[in-house]
């Protein structure tokens, strides 16, 4: 009798712990076959010339697969690594190495949906099933107070619910062991350059660098709560710096789980509560993608949304550039540009300016947020842009996202004085703004 082997598809799951569909494949089959695919799909230019995904974020997530692989290669295990699409890939390599079944875990938003929905029906054809799991959540959606259909639009009563009734799981252990069938090409990780980008240039000013991967993942967690004290008072300084945990980046691509993050709060007490406000604002962005799909992020009247400014397109062209003239928006911009990232704080201040102050088109703003941010999560980023711009039921939450400048901000600070684009010259080297 063959061995029974399971096709372990890694998507936005690059991690060995707290991973449900690594620990039950190898419960279930004799063999496990490790994967992953960079989809040209994400590394194409929109009509705008701009990249889908940019190339601090591209880094970050090569490293994030090299890390993978190195953590497999701890188990005497490897991580198959091929460029194209999945539909193709995925399928090709289940009979390469008669695999009997594949596991992935569930996305929600619409591309990621659909590229699921191709591989799932070309493994249909070849009479394999696609496993679904869910493991992209602090809640697991089978743990609400409510079947998804019913999950409260408002943010507040969603909040209110699920912290009364719901618990959170326990984490998965990790695997005793790993076996894979011999694999006669794992393949090479790709560059930046074949993905279609070069290599970011890193900025003096940054203050972090994030380090792909699930072992910089852990360091950075544990590193967030032994200074826990300092790190979760406060979302952010009153002078615009950065004070929250950094983990998003891990987070977006499931280097470390939101889960893993919950219970390593619960080791500090109330000092983490501000970051469990955030991770419950991200399964709420998921479970409302998941409920309502893109009419999520469209207006309910199609009229809303079009009243822009006649100088719409202008002004976002000077958001871009960090050359709107209002210090803390432009400083905000230059660092993410330069890093790849920015504050909570700042993402909800820069986005706020641009649908209420320039009345340019948000849709713009969260496609440009995609192509920079290094922790972008479609559901998050374009559940929170549509939270903003008000075109959906979110904005009835008590829970106001920040879409205001706030006047303390205003003037040049600490922050300002650092990021805005004199306080650095085109050869490299801080001057005095």
């Amino acid at each position: 009798m063959s061995d029974r082997t399971i096709l372990v598809w890694f998507r936005n799951d690059l991690r060995i712990n707290d991973n449900e569909i690594l620990l039950e494949a190898v419960r279930k089959a004799d063999k496990i076959l490790p994967v992953y695919c960079f989809d040209p799909y994400y590394f194409q230019h929109t009509e705008t010339g701009a990249s889908k995904t940019g190339n601090f974020r591209a880094r970050f997530l090569l490293e994030a697969v090299a890390d993978l692989r190195k953590n497999l290669q701890g188990f005497g295990a490897e991580l198959i690594i091929r460029i194209g699409n999945p539909a193709d890939v995925i399928p090709q390599l289940a009979q390469e190495y008669q695999v009997n079944e594949v596991y992935h875990h569930r996305e929600v938003a619409y591309e990621e949906t659909n590229i699921s929905e191709q591989v799932e029906t070309a493994l249909w054809k070849m009479r394999l099933n696609l496993k679904h799991f869910i493991g992209h959540t602090m809640y697991h959606k089978e743990d609400l107070p409510f079947p998804i259909k019913d999950i409260p639009d408002s943010f507040a009563v969603f909040k209110k619910k699920v912290e009364r009734d719901s618990n959170v799981r326990p984490c998965v252990p990790k695997p005793d062991h790993i076996s894979v069938p011999e694999i006669t090409d794992a393949g090479e990780l790709p560059t930046l350059q074949q993905l279609g980008l070069n290599e970011p240039v890193d900025d003096m000013r940054a203050t972090e660098y994030f380090q792909g991967g699930e072992t910089a993942a852990l360091v950075q967690m544990h590193k967030c709560f032994a200074n826990a004290d300092q790190l979760l008072k406060q979302k952010n300084g009153r002078n615009g710096s950065d004070c929250s945990s950094k983990l998003s980046p891990w987070i977006s691509i499931g280097c470390i789980s939101p889960r893993q993050v919950y219970w390593e709060i619960q080791k500090y007490g109330s000092n983490g509560n501000l970051l469990k406000l955030e991770l419950l604002w991200r399964d709420y962005f998921r479970f409302m993608f998941k409920k309502h799909g893109q009419k999520f992020i469209k207006a309910k009247d199609e009229a809303q949304g079009t009243d822009l400014a006649p100088d719409a397109e202008l002004s976002l062209q000077k958001w871009k550039n960090g050359e709107t003239g209002v210090p803390l928006i432009d400083a905000a911009i230059h660092e993410l540009n330069a890093t790849g990232y920015i504050s909570n704080q700042n993402r909800q201040v820069v986005a706020g300016y641009l649908v209420n102050t320039l009345k340019a088109d948000w849709v713009q703003g969260a496609a440009y947020f995609e192509e920079k941010l290094i922790d972008y999560s479609p559901a998050s980023n374009w559940g929170n842009w549509a939270f903003i711009a008000g075109v959906n039921d979110a904005k009835e939450s008590k829970y106001a996202i920040v879409t205001k400048l706030p006047k303390e901000l205003e003037a040049k600070t600490d922050f300002v004085n650092t990021w805005q684009p004199s306080s650095i010259d085109e050869a490299g080297d801080l001057v005095s703004a």
